[in-house]
């Protein structure tokens, strides 16, 4: 029996702490297994697992195991660098093994796909499409075939250029005007010449150059600098030594722009990886980097489990940006997770900010990382001119204080754009009743529902419960019912009344949910005078040319957080939304609207700038004991009853007697209740990052058979990045 069957260790996609052994025939088994998809039965079911070691010899026990239903790859998929930096993931973050390798891969290979095809595509007319040409009537199909008569032209450059091009390349198509061919997926093609680089620039390119090796270059220059400028010379040159190139981006909105960019000025196909392209897309990038055809990569988060066979580069643009961190399931910090599959594959790595996160400017000032400065705006943009807006005892319009309406009329009445930054989107954050004090709260969580549709919708943005709002108030039947605060809608339906003559377009998720939504808003109101109203989707990144007044409405709340990062992320907050206005010719203002015009980290901002206020706060975490000066991991518990959750999470903290670590709680989470469940929180810390690990190595795996651990859900987060 030993000859013909094997036994295999499975890694599957579920909360469990070891894989399950299968038995496998040998055949199957003959060539290297680890990294390859198996089916394999369980329960009453079939699952997707990933074979975790060479199948062994079977003893007699094997023949009572379960068999695998099916090999799917006859080559491991997770093999070499990638494989070994999944293994750390998992062990540093105390995650299930086959819940890290399952989030590494694309859904559809997940689900059990073969791997599919790569090969790139592109467009070009036939022979009987040049002979039809002149007679094709005018309209959008023959535009396509006279691009099309000047050449091949590969499908990813069609999509960014040409929106809705597909529909009539399969008319002409049809009619055997048009026809799609294969093309090299790395042949050059034309560029753009670069610009000249300044001397900062310039430094900085070479000083980036100057690593072939692992190093982590913190890349740190002022909105405007001309950051994106030192990364592509920096790519250039990773592929002119044959190389590939990982680029993070923090949002799915920064993509189209970027990609553009960068398949214009680096002449080979720009491979792209984020939450809004199908799963078959997303599939065939993964893929490509597999088989190293995709030579540079431009992704958000899930982009860091991208294999790099050929790696030469990565750069995490925005790396302060908290969107890297997964906030369920795995909790992977995209960029931290970057830094170290850099120094396993043994290449330099540019983090990119003009607010860097607390934690990069610590490691560069202890000299882990090597720390560039771009100091000035590139070209002729100048910083803007902030101020501080004092709006106690002021008249409010949707928010807007007199000051910010009339400067909005002179930048519309000056030709400019304006950006009203609102960091709440819908209608109003609550419905009040006028009369008795009653407000519209979740019946799921211990929050007010926002208002949406001027009134007419209340959505809880915690859980995503909506219903329809009241015509009267549920308590006393008044009809006094108003919405209170101001979100992104009230402010756009104010600012449409008030300046009906320019276009004023809001960005939030609500209206940009479509395909490159946010690029199409963006595109439709192009340099014309008008006014944007967006949420923090707005302030990364986006070079908006003639854009001179940004207005921040709204910051009080984050002045006075129980998070103590809070004050950090405002900070960045505040400085990134700011570097949108004046970044071309014409100068450029920001007001800050406050009730708190003394506070001393606008202070700070405002007279000394980012780096002060953030020497000072990590001054204070110092002294605090807080990250990152010390490490913290987060164990977090719900319930449908508070009980169980409690029992929990005492019994778990019982296990804990290091005395190198400090454990917290239980607490009650900021958000004692969400979604029906009753939530509480076990928060451990210790100054040294060696001794948490250790104690979470021991700890960890007894909570799993513990029987209070069965009535409740818990989790797990190593370096959080907040305490909700």
């Amino acid at each position: 029996m030993s000859d013909a069957v094997r036994r295999v260790a499975v890694a599957l996609p579920r909360p469990l702490p070891t894989p399950f052994d299968y038995r496998i025939d040998a055949t199957a088994a003959a060539s290297p297994l680890r990294g390859c998809r198996l089916r394999v039965p369980l329960g009453g079911g079939e699952t997707i697992g990933i074979a975790v070691d060479e199948a062994q010899e079977a003893n007699d026990g094997a023949i009572a195991l379960k068999a695998v239903l099916e090999r799917i790859d006859d080559a491991p998929i997770l093999h070499g660098e990638l494989w070994s930096s999944l293994a750390w993931l998992a062990r540093y973050l105390h995650a299930p093994i086959g819940e890290v390798l399952a989030t590494a891969l694309p859904a559809t290979l997940r689900q059990g796909a073969l791997l599919p095809e790569t090969q790139a595509h592109g467009w070009r007319l036939s022979e009987a499409g040049h002979t039809a040409l002149p007679g094709l009537r005018a309209g959008a199909p023959r535009r396509l075939a006279e691009l099309l008569a000047r050449g091949v032209h590969d499908e990813d450059g069609l999509d960014a250029r040409h929106p809705g091009w597909r529909a009539r390349a399969r008319s002409l198509a049809k009619r055997g005007l048009a026809e799609r061919i294969v093309i090299d997926a790395v042949a050059a093609m034309p560029a753009v010449p670069p610009p000249v680089l300044n001397d900062e620039q310039r430094a900085a390119a070479n000083a980036i150059a100057s690593h072939e090796s692992f190093s982590t270059i913190l890349l740190d220059g002022v909105t405007g600098s001309g950051k994106t400028e030192v990364y592509l010379d920096a790519i250039a040159r990773t592929l002119a030594r044959g190389k590939q190139a990982l680029v993070l981006v923090p949002e799915i909105g920064l993509t189209p722009q970027m990609l553009e960019r960068f398949r214009s000025r680096l002449g080979v196909p720009i491979h792209a990886l984020h939450s809004g392209l199908v799963e078959g897309e997303r599939a065939r990038t993964w893929t490509a980097a597999l088989r190293g055809q995709a030579r540079v990569i431009v992704g958000t988060r899930s982009a860091a489990f991208v294999p790099l066979p050929e790696a030469g580069l990565i750069i995490v643009d925005e790396e302060h940006d908290g969107s890297y961190k997964q906030f369920d399931g795995i909790r992977y910090h995209a960029r931290d997770f970057a830094i170290v599959r850099a120094r396993a594959l043994d290449v330099p790595i540019v983090l990119g900010s003009a607010t860097p996160s607390l934690e990069s400017l610590h490691n560069a000032q202890a000299g882990r990382y090597a720390h560039l400065r771009l100091h000035h705006r590139a070209g002729a943009a100048r910083p803007p001119r902030v101020r501080v807006v004092d709006i106690r005892k002021r008249p409010l319009q949707a928010g807007l204080g007199p000051e910010a309406v009339d400067a909005i009329e002179a930048a519309i009445a000056s030709g400019g754009q304006v950006l009203v930054f609102r960091n709440r989107r819908g209608y109003a954050p609550v419905l009040l009743c006028h009369d008795c004090g009653w407000s519209a709260q979740c019946r799921r969580c211990d929050s007010p529902m926002t208002v949406h549709g001027a009134g007419r919708r209340l959505i809880c943005h915690h859980c995503g419960a909506q219903q329809p709002a009241p015509a009267a108030c549920p308590q006393c039947a008044s009809l006094a019912l108003q919405p209170q605060g101001n979100g992104t809608e009230r402010i756009e339906e104010f600012l449409t009344q008030r300046f009906a003559s320019v276009p004023v377009l809001r960005i939030d998720r609500g209206s940009t949910q479509a395909r490159d939504g946010l690029q199409k808003h963006l595109a439709a109101l192009g340099a014309r005078p008008g006014i944007l109203i967006g949420t923090q989707m707005l302030a990364k990144g986006h070079d908006l040319a003639n854009l001179i007044l940004v207005v921040v409405v709204g910051i009080d709340e984050g002045l006075f957080s129980a998070d103590f990062r809070s004050g950090e992320k405002l900070a960045q907050l505040l400085v990134q939304v700011a570097g949108r206005a004046g970044r071309a010719d014409k100068p450029g203002a920001v007001l800050l609207q406050t009730h708190h015009p003394e506070h001393p980290l606008l202070q700070t901002l405002v007279t000394q700038g980012y780096h002060a206020y953030a020497d000072g706060e990590l001054a204070e975490r110092e002294a605090a004991g807080f990250p990152p000066c010390a490490y913290m991991a987060l164990l977090r518990a719900e319930a449908k009853h508070a009980d169980p959750v409690m029992h929990f999470l005492q019994a778990a903290k019982k296990g804990i007697a290091d005395v190198a670590v400090d454990a917290h709680g239980p607490l009650a989470a900021p958000m004692p209740r969400r979604a029906g469940y009753q939530r509480m929180q076990l928060i451990l810390s210790s100054p040294s990052r060696a001794a948490l690990q250790s104690v979470l190595d021991a700890w960890v795996p007894s909570l799993y058979p513990m029987p209070e651990a069965r009535r409740v859900r818990w989790s797990l987060d190593v370096d959080p990045a907040d305490l909700y």
